[in-house]
């Protein structure tokens, strides 16, 4: 095992995995280091971990803050990341991700970082042809049809594997869609708050689903054994959306979506959100490539975790129940979490 005393490094410490990650390790008696804005919002990681936690102002463009915060560590997270499907941000996401980690990568080259775990995405995996299961041998392939998000996430991976081939000891987790308490109106949590407000629409697409609390179990217990090199898709169930919309309907008491959105109900949605975007001026909240991805069916094989890390994961119907039930609690203008 390569566990330290020492402290750990995160990056995207205030972000939804990041903060469960923070919160796991502090639990688990490491002593935590983390980058933030200086305008970072850190109600993810509560009161009682923000006050146990070293922070460094700065991001992952920053590079003497990514030397400050590096300076005597180990082992580092890589968790920041940024996810748009907006066209208008192309360009930030594409620096904030992959010369983010780029600078990660080289600041941990420098510092002689014994390990590091990068939290990537199945955004960056390649695409199954003939409807087989995605897994970590899937090839990635140029294609139209690439979201930037994941063409974002496929190049910083490149540079993590650069980082290993100059000496860094690396590994990758790649989690599916993350479901958890957090920010009622931020990432995959929006789901469960557009479900709570009426949500009348389901897509006819499915895709891969994990506990956030098992993404930070994961990349803690790959942090702590002797793997380098290798990746691990974390996800632990498929669904189809309207199965998933319909589990969350009944955890919040409220009625299913029974409108299907088909292909060409989803044309006419992110056209006309588009339209709205440029009058408004305010990022659309579908998009092309969002009701691309949601109209598709992919499914993801974890069987590399479960037999190579032995890995057992929350049933998705437990992180629903749970997750409602926190919303309900906490009501949807607060920050919610659960228990790591």
């Amino acid at each position: 095992m390569t566990k330290s005393n020492k402290q750990i490094f995160i990056t995207g410490a205030t972000g939804l995995v990041g903060s469960y990650l923070a919160r796991l390790l502090l639990k688990k008696g490491y002593q935590v280091r983390a980058l933030k804005r200086a305008k970072s919002k850190l109600d993810l990681i509560g009161a009682d971990a923000e006050k146990q936690i070293e922070w460094i102002t700065g991001d992952v463009l920053d590079i003497p803050a990514l030397e400050e915060a590096m300076e005597d560590v180990d082992q580092v997270f890589h968790c920041a990341a940024m996810v748009s499907y907006d066209p208008k941000y192309q360009k930030e996401m594409m620096d904030i991700n992959v010369n983010g980690t780029a600078n990660v990568i080289n600041v941990a080259l420098y510092q002689n970082i014994k390990k590091l775990v990068h939290i990537s995405s199945i955004a960056a995996l390649g695409k199954s042809k003939h409807g087989e299961a995605v897994s970590e041998k899937t090839k990635w392939e140029r294609d139209k049809n690439n979201t930037n998000y994941s063409v974002s996430k496929y190049l910083s991976e490149q540079e993590v594997w650069r980082g290993y081939a100059e000496g860094l000891p690396v590994a990758i987790v790649n989690p599916s869609v993350v479901l958890g308490a957090g920010r009622w109106h931020q990432s995959s949590t929006g789901l469960f708050k557009q479900v709570y407000d009426g949500l009348k629409f389901y897509p006819l697409g499915g895709n891969g689903f994990v506990d956030v609390r098992d993404v930070a179990r994961m990349a803690l217990q790959v942090m702590e054994s002797d793997i380098e090199g290798e990746r691990f898709l974390a996800n632990g169930a498929n669904l189809k959306f309207r199965d998933l919309f319909n589990q969350m309907a009944a955890g919040l008491d409220k009625p299913v979506p029974t409108i299907k959105v088909t292909p060409l109900l989803g044309g006419i949605a992110w056209r006309t959100m588009w339209l709205k975007s440029k009058l408004t001026g305010r990022s659309p909240l579908i998009t092309q490539e969002t009701v691309r991805s949601a109209t598709g069916t992919v499914t993801y094989d974890a069987k590399k975790s479960k037999e190579l890390l032995n890995f057992e994961y929350t049933p998705i119907e437990e992180t629903i129940r749970e997750t409602t039930a926190v919303l309900k609690e906490t009501g949807v203008e607060k920050t919610g979490s659960l228990p790591v």
